[in-house]
């Protein structure tokens, strides 16, 4: 009986490799809920204010879901309830003084500046944004309001005057940058936004 003679190899088949999953890109809700865990961590001494700053800047610069799970790794998760720095309305006043705020800070979603026979001064090119889109509500009445906005922001206009000086750098920035919404009112006053200091000293013009 003669041997059967082995079957030829079959010839490979090629195998298509596996389409690669894109990462899934974080909403503003995805943020929000990493800034009520480091609001959390924060009030319970979990983490420094250096700290707090440095994890929430590193939240609001993620642009997928995967970049903010190692943001708090070492820390317990919280129910969100919206109650975190990134929804909370902030509010500086300036009245019968001058105020300057600005260095490493963290601004709310919602911020109001006033200054009422007064001068304030607000810097928000280091300041920590929380959000891709933050309002800035000014009211100057009889007095000097001057922002200084991160260079790369979009400055939208919508602010109004009465018997008042107002310059504001609505430049649309770099795509990426954040957006800036001014709204409110000026009377008997000084408005100015913009991104350079040299700016910030403006002469009048009637």
């Amino acid at each position: 009986m003669t041997p059967r003679d082995p079957a030829p190899p079959s010839p490979s088949v090629p195998v298509s490799p596996r389409p690669r999953v894109p990462a899934l890109r974080a909403s503003d809700a995805d943020r929000d809920r990493v800034a009520a865990v480091l609001a959390e961590a924060l009030a319970t001494g979990r983490l420094t204010s250096v700290e707090h700053a440095d994890r929430l800047q590193a939240t609001y610069d993620s642009v997928t879901v995967d970049d903010l799970v190692p943001i708090t790794l070492d820390l317990p998760d919280v129910t969100a309830t919206g109650s975190g720095p990134a929804t909370v309305r902030q509010e500086v006043s300036a009245v019968f003084s001058k105020v300057l705020r600005g260095g490493r800070w963290i601004a709310g979603r919602h911020t109001t500046l006033n200054a009422t026979f007064g001068a304030l001064i607000v810097d928000l090119s280091d300041a920590v944004l929380p959000g891709r889109e933050i309002t800035l509500e000014v009211n100057a009445y009889c007095g000097k309001l001057i922002v200084r906005v991160p260079k790369n922001a979009h400055v939208i206009d919508e602010v109004s005057a009465l018997f008042a000086k107002r310059h504001i750098s609505g430049d649309l920035g770099d795509a990426g940058g954040p957006v800036i919404r001014v709204v409110g009112r000026t009377t008997f006053g000084k408005v100015v936004v913009a991104r350079e200091r040299s700016d910030w000293n403006l002469p009048d013009r009637p």
